[in-house]
Protein backbone atom coordinates (compact mmCIF):
# COMPACT_ATOMS: atom_id res chain seq x y z
CA UNK A 1 0.00 0.00 0.00
CA UNK A 2 3.06 2.51 -0.47
CA UNK A 3 4.79 3.49 2.73
CA UNK A 4 2.81 6.33 4.13
CA UNK A 5 -0.44 4.82 2.32
CA UNK A 6 -0.25 5.96 -1.15
CA UNK A 7 -2.32 2.91 -2.28
CA UNK A 8 -5.09 4.25 -0.19
CA UNK A 9 -5.28 7.69 -1.60
CA UNK A 10 -5.10 5.61 -5.29
CA UNK A 11 -7.91 4.00 -4.76
CA UNK A 12 -9.65 6.79 -2.89
CA UNK A 13 -9.67 9.19 -6.24
CA UNK A 14 -10.77 6.48 -7.94
CA UNK A 15 -13.83 5.70 -6.16
CA UNK A 16 -14.45 9.53 -6.02
CA UNK A 17 -14.32 10.05 -9.84
CA UNK A 18 -16.60 7.11 -10.30
CA UNK A 19 -19.10 8.81 -8.14
CA UNK A 20 -19.01 11.53 -9.45
CA UNK A 21 -18.85 9.90 -13.24
CA UNK A 22 -21.98 7.62 -12.18
CA UNK A 23 -25.50 8.93 -13.66
CA UNK A 24 -27.87 11.10 -11.88
CA UNK A 25 -31.67 9.20 -11.84
CA UNK A 26 -35.22 9.39 -11.19
CA UNK A 27 -36.10 9.06 -7.13
CA UNK A 28 -36.95 5.71 -6.46
CA UNK A 29 -38.48 7.17 -3.20
CA UNK A 30 -41.44 9.87 -2.71
CA UNK A 31 -41.17 13.86 -2.79
CA UNK A 32 -38.19 13.58 -4.72
CA UNK A 33 -37.95 17.81 -4.36
CA UNK A 34 -37.52 17.33 -1.00
CA UNK A 35 -34.72 15.17 -1.13
CA UNK A 36 -32.87 16.98 -3.62
CA UNK A 37 -33.37 20.09 -1.66
CA UNK A 38 -32.45 18.28 1.56
CA UNK A 39 -29.32 16.54 -0.36
CA UNK A 40 -27.55 19.65 -1.43
CA UNK A 41 -28.18 21.07 2.36
CA UNK A 42 -26.32 17.97 3.49
CA UNK A 43 -23.55 17.95 0.78
CA UNK A 44 -22.87 21.75 1.64
CA UNK A 45 -22.67 20.96 5.09
CA UNK A 46 -20.17 18.13 4.45
CA UNK A 47 -17.72 20.24 1.74
CA UNK A 48 -17.85 23.24 4.97
CA UNK A 49 -16.59 20.36 7.11
CA UNK A 50 -13.90 19.07 5.22
CA UNK A 51 -12.89 22.60 4.34
CA UNK A 52 -13.03 23.33 8.01
CA UNK A 53 -11.42 20.44 9.05
CA UNK A 54 -8.32 20.63 6.77
CA UNK A 55 -7.70 23.92 7.97
CA UNK A 56 -8.01 22.77 11.56
CA UNK A 57 -5.16 20.29 10.80
CA UNK A 58 -3.03 22.81 9.47
CA UNK A 59 0.78 22.51 8.90
CA UNK A 60 -0.04 18.52 9.74
CA UNK A 61 -2.82 18.38 7.14
CA UNK A 62 -1.55 14.95 4.05
CA UNK A 63 -3.48 13.42 1.71
CA UNK A 64 -1.72 10.42 2.63
CA UNK A 65 -2.73 8.00 5.86
CA UNK A 66 0.62 8.30 7.76
CA UNK A 67 1.14 11.29 9.74
CA UNK A 68 3.92 13.57 8.71
CA UNK A 69 6.89 13.86 10.87
CA UNK A 70 6.77 17.34 11.97
CA UNK A 71 3.13 17.47 12.80
CA UNK A 72 1.01 17.27 15.84
CA UNK A 73 -1.97 15.56 16.93
CA UNK A 74 -5.08 17.49 16.56
CA UNK A 75 -8.00 17.29 19.19
CA UNK A 76 -9.65 20.45 18.74
CA UNK A 77 -12.21 21.81 16.61
CA UNK A 78 -14.34 18.94 14.99
CA UNK A 79 -12.01 16.28 15.58
CA UNK A 80 -13.53 16.83 19.33
CA UNK A 81 -16.87 15.26 18.21
CA UNK A 82 -15.40 12.80 15.53
CA UNK A 83 -11.42 11.33 14.87
CA UNK A 84 -11.64 11.59 10.73
CA UNK A 85 -13.87 14.47 10.14
CA UNK A 86 -12.60 14.95 6.72
CA UNK A 87 -13.18 11.55 5.92
CA UNK A 88 -16.71 12.23 7.70
CA UNK A 89 -17.44 15.96 5.34
CA UNK A 90 -16.77 13.43 2.10
CA UNK A 91 -19.37 11.13 3.36
CA UNK A 92 -21.91 13.56 3.95
CA UNK A 93 -21.24 15.65 0.40
CA UNK A 94 -21.22 12.14 -0.63
CA UNK A 95 -24.52 11.46 0.54
CA UNK A 96 -26.04 15.13 -0.03
CA UNK A 97 -25.30 14.53 -3.59
CA UNK A 98 -26.40 10.99 -3.76
CA UNK A 99 -30.10 12.33 -2.37
CA UNK A 100 -29.94 15.45 -4.46
CA UNK A 101 -29.41 13.57 -7.71
CA UNK A 102 -31.96 11.09 -7.01
CA UNK A 103 -29.11 8.48 -7.83
CA UNK A 104 -29.49 5.53 -6.05
CA UNK A 105 -26.12 3.96 -7.60
CA UNK A 106 -24.47 6.90 -5.51
CA UNK A 107 -25.97 6.31 -2.57
CA UNK A 108 -24.70 2.40 -2.84
CA UNK A 109 -21.17 4.22 -3.93
CA UNK A 110 -21.71 6.15 -0.42
CA UNK A 111 -21.92 3.24 1.61
CA UNK A 112 -19.23 1.65 -0.25
CA UNK A 113 -17.18 4.68 0.73
CA UNK A 114 -18.37 4.50 4.21
CA UNK A 115 -16.41 1.42 4.48
CA UNK A 116 -13.58 2.36 2.60
CA UNK A 117 -12.97 5.14 5.19
CA UNK A 118 -13.85 3.10 7.70
CA UNK A 119 -10.71 0.61 6.65
CA UNK A 120 -8.26 3.58 5.79
CA UNK A 121 -8.98 5.28 9.02
CA UNK A 122 -8.24 1.86 10.61
CA UNK A 123 -4.50 1.80 9.08
CA UNK A 124 -4.19 5.32 9.77
CA UNK A 125 -4.96 4.91 13.59
CA UNK A 126 -2.16 2.52 13.78
CA UNK A 127 0.50 4.92 12.58
CA UNK A 128 -1.37 7.65 15.04
CA UNK A 129 -0.86 5.20 17.73
CA UNK A 130 2.65 4.46 17.04
CA UNK A 131 3.38 8.71 16.24
CA UNK A 132 1.97 9.95 19.28
CA UNK A 133 1.69 8.82 23.17
CA UNK A 134 -1.75 10.13 23.75
CA UNK A 135 -3.16 8.97 20.70
CA UNK A 136 -4.94 5.80 23.03
CA UNK A 137 -6.53 8.32 25.37
CA UNK A 138 -8.14 10.45 22.17
CA UNK A 139 -9.45 7.11 20.55
CA UNK A 140 -10.89 6.03 23.34
CA UNK A 141 -12.71 9.54 24.07
CA UNK A 142 -14.02 10.16 20.50
CA UNK A 143 -15.63 8.37 18.11
CA UNK A 144 -14.14 7.65 14.91
CA UNK A 145 -16.83 8.59 12.43
CA UNK A 146 -20.02 9.70 12.95
CA UNK A 147 -20.15 12.17 16.11
CA UNK A 148 -21.00 9.80 19.80
CA UNK A 149 -22.29 6.73 17.57
CA UNK A 150 -19.12 5.29 15.86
Amino acid sequence: MGQRGEMWVAVQAVLLVVFIALPSGKAPWPYEMAFRAFGWVVAGLGMLLLARSALNLGRSLTPLPRPKPDGELVTSGAYRFVRHPIYLGVLLACLGIALATTSGLRLGLTLILFIFFDMKARKEERWLAERYPDYAQYQARVKKLIPWIY
